[in-house]
């Protein structure tokens, strides 16, 4: 008898729960397009499929992927069985012709009615057919047996509907020395293969469900260990939103996990040297305020103080004199009169000093480059022992008040230090604007021939605050040592933008480092 091909011999191993046990499917939107079931949800909530823990998502995953697996294997071996019984049928149906021809021909006397008993019992033990033999009359030859295969088969009706093929009877006439003297009434019976199947499925199922048991708890295993670190992640983030930025990571065993790590660790270095940097700012700030609110008063004290005592005195005088009961000298008067202008005259060069310090007056009201050759006039008259040159040809009228009043401090505080602490003779400044594929650049360089930089230089109230306002415009900022002397490059990016921002105050200008 032809041997059966093992059923779902081309299926995935892998497949679910072949036995027919009911298995819940995930909806098609939540196992492949969770960004899509996210954006059909309801508008302001999470989709539940949003909600589970990133483990659960990939055992579902794997979970619907062994349920497609397995209901892909249950067609295949269907489509298998059907044709692997059909075959079966066949084979079986052709062995009773050639089994009635060799009982005719071994029968030493072969009366009608011994052989047709002796088919009849040779019959019974085919399998996959039942075969009934009937006299000439029509009448049924031999014992009638009941038929326990349909009592004791194990296969579901519902697994036999899918397997059994559509029943088919056919008629073999018994001819002995050319007289027909009854007929074989071949009848097919798949439920003895169909029951091999089942067997077959039975144990295909559980062991396929045993190993996707193990599999899946393997995976949640794993997956728990390689997303542990995605715990301590987050645990590192809630400590920088709580501004601690002594957070640290270890890092892991996994490579992409382990550079996650890395980069966090730079993240929160870099954010608490930030805060620290800003620390020392604040501190700094709140110095420098101190310290030209103290310049401030001194500057009042010292200067505008007897200027005022000086004029109230010669008030007086003029006073005194108007009053004297002899006509006024005019002489006296007039020196008076000449003596307060010269007051008035010095109290207001001393007021437009403080005011153009505290705010360029002209800034905003004629072009930057005028505004610029100005402070290299006015620097020339306070250090005459000091030649100021520059170059501002090609600088636009303006560039917007914060980039504007960024080159004029920087400009203005490159100079003082050169002046107060490398002692320098030429001080040149150059300001000039590029332009390539991006942003154009406005480039400014401050060079000078004093001492330069000293090894232990550090960063003064000058220094840190030409960098900040360089920086607040993306611009970069560089203080390096030259052939001779120090110069300072500073490269601010010009966004047009930033000319329609509102005009904000500027801030007292910081000692000089």
């Amino acid at each position: 008898m032809p041997k059966y091909p093992e059923p779902g011999a081309g299926a995935d191993r892998r497949g679910g729960d072949l036995s027919g046990a009911p298995m819940t499917m995930m909806p098609k939107a939540t196992q492949f397009d969770a960004p899509s079931a996210a954006r059909v949800g309801t508008p302001g909530r999470a989709s539940i499929w949003a909600t589970l823990p990133t483990r659960t998502r990939l055992i579902l995953v794997v979970l619907a992927i062994d349920l497609i697996a397995a209901f892909v294997s249950c067609g295949v071996m269907v489509l298998n069985a059907r044709s692997a019984v059909k075959v079966e049928m066949n084979a079986t149906r052709a062995t009773v012709e050639p089994l009635v021809a060799d009982t005719i021909r071994m029968a030493r006397s072969p009366t009608p009615d011994s052989l047709l008993h002796t088919l009849d019992l040779r019959f019974q033990t085919l399998r996959h057919v039942r075969v009934a033999v009937f006299d000439a009359k029509g009448e049924r030859t031999g014992f009638v047996l009941p038929d326990k295969r349909r009592d004791r088969h194990v296969a579901p009706s519902w697994f036999v509907a899918l397997i059994a093929p559509p029943p088919e009877q056919h008629d073999l006439p018994i001819v002995v020395n050319g007289e027909r003297i009854g007929k074989a009434v071949v009848t097919e019976e798949p439920l003895d293969e169909i029951d091999e199947v089942w067997g077959y499925a039975a144990s295909l199922s559980l062991a396929s469900l045993l190993l996707n048991l193990a599999v899946l708890a393997a995976l949640t295993i794993a997956f728990g260990r390689v997303l542990r670190p995605l715990e301590g992640l987050a645990e590192g983030l809630t400590q920088l939103e709580r501004h601690d930025y002594t957070a640290h990571l270890d890092p892991p065993a996994s490579r992409e996990l382990a550079a996650i790590a890395e980069r966090f660790n730079s993240v929160a270095g870099a954010l608490r040297e930030a805060r620290d940097a800003n620390g020392r700012l604040n501190r700094q700030l709140l110095t420098a305020q101190d310290d030209e609110g103290r310049r401030i008063a001194l500057e009042l004290h010292d200067e505008f103080g007897p200027c005022l005592f000086a004029l109230e005195a010669n008030a007086a005088s003029v006073a005194r004199i108007a009053e004297g009961e002899s006509v006024p000298d005019r002489g006296k008067l007039a020196a008076r009169a000449a003596e307060i202008g010269s007051i008035v005259g010095q109290v207001q060069a001393r007021n437009r000093e403080l005011l153009n310090r505290l705010r360029p007056h002209a800034l905003g009201q004629v072009p930057l480059a005028e505004c610029l050759n100005l402070l290299l006039a006015d620097f020339g008259r306070r250090h005459p022992g000091t030649l100021f040159t520059g170059s501002f040809e090609e600088l636009a009228r303006d560039y917007g008040d914060l980039v504007d009043l960024t080159v004029f401090r920087c400009i203005q505080e490159s100079m003082t230090n050169a002046v107060r602490h490398g002692a320098a003779k030429h001080v040149r400044a150059e300001a000039r604007e590029s332009s390539g594929p991006g942003p154009a650049i406005l480039h400014v360089v401050v060079r000078d021939d004093g001492a330069g930089i000293a090894p232990d230089h550090g960063t003064g109230l000058g220094l840190s605050g030409m960098r900040e306002r360089v920086e607040a415009l993306d611009g970069s900022f560089a203080l390096d040592n030259a052939s001779s002397g120090a110069v300072v490059r500073i490269a601010i990016p010009i966004v047009p933008e930033r000319g329609a921002e509102a005009q904000s105050a500027d801030p007292p200008s910081p000692p000089s480092s």
